[in-house]
């Protein structure tokens, strides 16, 4: 009997070495200073999008690459080992965009795909809230019928590439009697009127992706931006986030990975005691968790991205399994490799001390890791 070890497609792996490739050359030299200026990697975008992985995940019919879940997922994770702030203009571009993959209509797929997929624009995803965060059936803005069309009024809190994406998935209340089955989501345009956005946030990492919130008086919208039926629009949320937290995962392991390569190019370099540093046992033990936790969240993030691309029952369990492992696992990597280069790994002289302030967010955003435990143990009870 033989036994076929599990591996990468042959064809995902060239994805990852051209990935590799390009971000060592066009976007890793751009991460210090996206960081310290916390300005959009206008430069990286640029190379990301000559080498079409700016949205790897548009399907072929919409002019996109056609990457499946996993080569999406690599992409993401590749990008995110030089500068996690760039890994949020595929990711983004992911999220904003999966709502209408799952619901749109094929009108607005020909309408608003396009466009992201020659990188002529960028979309973003507006859930979130001032007073609806994890509890995002609390939300406030609404969206009234008028006419042929509806008028939506509200704000959204917390987001990513705000200002900078031409277009917003937004969900809305378009029946409060209803709760979370009153929701629905429509397609908004940055240059509707009455679309605005708030000061830039001034966060502890991820400074190179623009962060604000985004303000709706009044905006006008034809009915045929609906994304899915009316009511529907929660559901398309959850859905959506059961397939994005895989790259949100995918983020956190290529900030770990950045992260371990550097402390592994340090410590064998670094002398003291007229030996290398790698040569202590405490130094070693070290090392080896770092590198067991991020073989484990990396097995863990693939797993769930060919999940993700069967659309299997149990996605919403390794989704959130996956996110929380990694994000973990990034942030305690982070942390060790900080450690390991001692006081170099304080100063931004080296990009430890950035990879550790990125890797935070990760345990945050799209459902902090509180939630993430949530959805896992709601779904071991329920069999």
């Amino acid at each position: 009997m033989t036994f076929d070890a599990y591996r990468i497609p042959e064809e995902h792996e060239a994805i990852r070495a051209a990935v590799r490739d390009l971000c060592v050359d066009k976007v890793a030299p751009n991460a210090a200073a996206t960081d310290e200026k916390g300005e959009f990697p206008q430069a990286s975008f640029d190379a990301l999008r000559a080498g079409d992985f700016h949205a790897p995940h548009i399907p072929t019919e919409y002019g996109g690459a056609g990457a499946d879940a996993l080569a999406t997922a690599i992409v993401i994770e590749e990008v995110a080992r030089a500068c996690a702030a760039s890994s949020l203009i595929p990711a983004v571009n992911k999220l904003g965009t999966m709502p209408l993959l799952l619901a749109g209509s094929a009108q607005l797929k020909r309408r608003y795909l396009p466009p992201v997929a020659r990188g002529d624009a960028m979309f973003s995803y507006c859930l979130s809230e001032p007073e609806a965060g994890s509890d995002a059936a609390a939300m406030r803005t609404r969206a009234v019928r008028d006419g042929d069309g509806y008028v939506l009024d509200g704000v959204k809190r917390w987001i990513t590439n705000a200002g900078v994406s031409e277009y917003y998935t937004v969900f809305a209340t378009t029946d409060p009697s209803a709760g979370s089955r009153g929701i629905s989501a429509f397609v908004v345009e940055k240059s509707d009127p009455g679309v605005g956005f708030g000061a830039l946030e001034k966060k502890l990492g991820i400074k190179g992706s623009p962060t604000r919130e985004v303000y709706f008086d009044g905006v006008r919208l034809p009915a045929d931006r609906m994304i899915g039926a009316p009511g529907e629009g929660f559901r398309t949320a959850m859905r959506t986030l059961d397939h994005t937290r895989v790259t949100i995962a995918a983020q956190a392991v290529g900030i770990a990975q950045g992260a371990l390569d550097l402390a592994l190019e340090y410590v064998t370099q670094r002398e003291q005691f007229g030996k290398t540093v790698a040569t202590f046992q405490g130094i070693q033990f070290m090392l080896a968790d770092m590198g067991m936790k991020l073989a484990a969240a990396r097995q863990l993030t693939y797993a769930a991205a060919a999940k993700s691309e069967r659309d299997e029952a149990d996605l919403r369990y390794f989704g959130a399994a996956a996110k929380c492992f990694a994000s973990d696992a990034a942030m305690q990597i982070t942390t060790d490799a900080v450690q390991l280069l001692g006081g170099y790994g304080y100063t931004s002289d080296f990009p430890a001390e950035r990879m550790m302030r990125d890797a935070k967010i990760t345990q945050i955003y799209e459902g902090t890791n509180q939630i993430q435990r949530v959805v896992m143990a709601r779904h071991l009870l329920h069999g």
